[in-house]
């Protein structure tokens, strides 16, 4: 790829027309792109503004000096204001000073003391960087073209490239390779994403597979009942799937027994007490075995003083196996429940208003 390095060229305008000119030359010869000011005005702010871009935008900086200062601004030559400028934007500078015993014409340099001072000051300040001195303007001309070529092999600077130098074959070869290997790594995460679902799901499944040959039997106290009564065995996924909903705030253990015994009560024609109708020992057995599981905990929300009660309420992970046994249901069309299950209007206020 062939670099344009873009050069600001500095010096007063008049006094340095000619050498100007051949400074301008030979980097057009090298094949880059200089920048000089002579078409603005001075004493312009909006055209300094445009000069401090240009300067901003180039990889070095040639400055001239002959025997004149230079028109000024303020207390300062415009040619010293640019130079200033480009030192202080780390701009890579460049000083060709006239020779001491280089014959020039008394026309073009300076008779003010203030200003000889002036230029002697700025002299002394462009010596401090690289610097080289010439006698005529063929001495100029080569030694700006020595000069710069030194400093593209020893200081590269940026540089501007054709767009379809740019986009060579490497690079195409090398967006082709990243293209490829994006779209690798998204098929890459779109398999992740899809194993973790089926990981999940089998997780699930394995836990509702775990709740289905899991057994409890549970007996049951009828209002005016002396005993326990219709024991009968049910699998915990039933049982699961039965409270988890009732769950998703918080219930107690007592309110969870008094729903699982109307739910699940294996006489429709009898009522069930109020008081822990399924013995309090089981229903610590099943929450004890939910928690194994990690599909229910104790709740956190507080309560009074006075309500002594256990509160129970579904984890996440009993959420998602929730969701998991509702969505193969919904998936098979297999909605096992009858509507026998439900005890409505069975309850003693209800039989009370029919009378």
């Amino acid at each position: 790829m062939k670099i344009k390095y873009q050069i600001f060229v500095s010096s007063t305008f008049e006094d340095l027309k000619d050498e100007r000119e051949l400074v301008i030359k030979s980097i057009l010869e090298m094949g880059h792109i200089p920048v000089g000011m002579e078409m603005f005005s001075a004493g312009d702010e909006e055209q300094w503004k445009l000069i401090q871009r240009q300067i901003d935008d180039c990889d070095y900086y040639v400055v001239i000096a002959a025997h004149r200062y230079g028109s000024l601004d303020g207390k300062v030559s415009y040619t010293e204001k640019e130079y200033d400028y480009a030192f202080s934007k780390g701009i890579p500078t460049l000083g060709f000073i006239i020779a001491d015993n280089a014959v020039w014409p008394v026309n073009k340099s300076d008779t003010e003391t203030d200003k000889k001072k002036k230029l002697d000051s700025f002299k002394s300040k462009i010596k401090k960087k690289l610097i080289s001195y010439w006698t005529n303007k063929e001495d100029l001309y080569g030694k700006v073209s020595i000069a710069l070529m030194k400093q593209f092999t020893t200081n590269p600077g940026v540089g501007w490239i054709k767009a379809n130098e740019l986009v060579g074959p490497e690079v195409l070869t090398e967006l082709s390779r990243l293209s490829k290997e994006n779209s690798d790594l998204r098929d890459e995460i779109t398999n992740l994403n899809q194993q973790i679902v089926t990981d999940e799901t089998s997780k699930y499944d394995k836990i509702i597979s775990t709740l289905n040959s899991h057994k409890v039997t549970i007996s049951f106290f009828y209002k005016k009942g002396t005993k326990w009564e219709d024991s009968k065995e049910f699998d915990f996924l039933d049982i699961f799937k039965l409270i988890a909903p009732e769950l998703m705030v918080e219930k107690s253990t007592e309110k969870t027994a008094h729903y699982i015994a109307i739910m699940k009560k294996p006489s429709k024609d009898k009522e069930i007490r109020d008081n822990y109708p399924i013995p309090s020992n089981t229903m610590k057995n099943i929450f004890a075995d939910l928690v194994v599981l990690d599909l229910v905990k104790p709740s956190v929300k507080k309560h009074s003083l006075k309500d002594t009660s256990d509160y129970w309420t579904i984890t996440e992970e009993g959420k998602n196996v929730f969701k998991a046994i509702r969505r193969n249901i919904i998936e098979t069309n297999n909605f096992d429940f009858d509507l026998s299950d439900f005890d409505f209007g069975n309850n003693e206020n209800d039989k009370q208003n029919e009378k």
